[in-house]
């Protein structure tokens, strides 16, 4: 690809959602749901507790179908494409759940190594040198053989975004990164984020009500709003504390500050 191919990429959206609506049934979670989000993003979903994160999250990874609305990547809209295409897209995914979701009769360089082994033809020499550099890229260098339970939960957060960086996503998915952890390890977590994103250049996307997090991390977001069941602002998270014209975004980034 050509400089001016790669920066024509770049320029365009990531991912588009345009008139999403969430529900169960016939219960509206959230409605009218229409953002980008950018190449290099570190986006934030953020709202106050039961708006719809998680669910939101669902429909991006391609768990749960909007009642209405369409999600593109790159142009490709998701909820129209073949199943065999809609596979290939959700392969350019990698996603951290907030358990972090390892297996725990496994140990962390069987628990990086099973996508690996699914989707590729890899042999056993190449697949343990990928888990190895996967492992070293978070920190866990020489911790092929433990088990999860072996190792603190910063360390099983950061082994499960091993796995979730397995088949080199061009998209990361995190469902509260920093849930359970100590102030240390979460700031630690945010920081191997921000290296991750410049040095591999990933779109990130992350649920979470962690101020710390949003204002560390975050360079665009969009704000659920419980209430009036949709989006009431979208943009960098740190310009919304101060300059969002809406009043309830203002006071959820600024909770806590006298």
């Amino acid at each position: 690809m050509t400089a001016l191919a790669q920066q024509a990429s770049a320029d365009k959206a990531h991912i588009k959602l345009r008139g999403i609506t969430m529900a169960y049934d016939d219960f509206i979670i959230q409605r009218d749901l229409s953002f980008d989000i950018n190449h290099e993003d570190i986006f934030i979903i953020m709202g106050g507790s039961g708006c719809g994160k998680s669910t939101l999250l669902k429909l991006l990874i391609g768990l749960k179908t909007p009642a209405t609305g369409d999600i593109e990547y790159d142009d490709i809209n998701f909820w129209q494409s073949t199943q065999e295409e809609q596979t290939r897209i959700k392969q350019r995914f990698g996603v951290l759940f907030q358990s972090g979701a390892l297996w725990s009769s496994m140990t962390l360089a069987e628990n990086v190594a099973l996508s690996i082994e699914e989707y590729t033809d890899l042999t056993a020499k190449q697949i343990n040198e990928v888990v190895s550099y996967k492992l070293a890229l978070v920190g866990l260098a020489g911790y092929e053989d433990f088990y999860p339970s072996e190792i603190s939960g910063g360390m099983q957060k950061r082994a499960g975004l091993a796995r979730a960086m397995a088949l080199d996503p061009e998209i990361l998915f995190f469902d509260e990164p920093s849930a359970g952890l100590d102030p240390i390890s979460a700031r630690r977590l945010d920081e191997l984020i921000l290296e991750l994103r410049d040095s591999l250049k990933t779109t990130v996307v992350v649920v979470t009500h962690e101020l710390a997090s949003i204002f560390e991390i975050g360079n665009n977001s969009v704000f659920l709003d419980v209430e009036t069941k949709t989006m009431i602002a979208t943009g960098n998270p740190n310009k919304l504390r101060a300059d969002c014209p809406e009043a309830k975004v203002r006071e959820f980034l600024n909770r806590g500050v006298k």
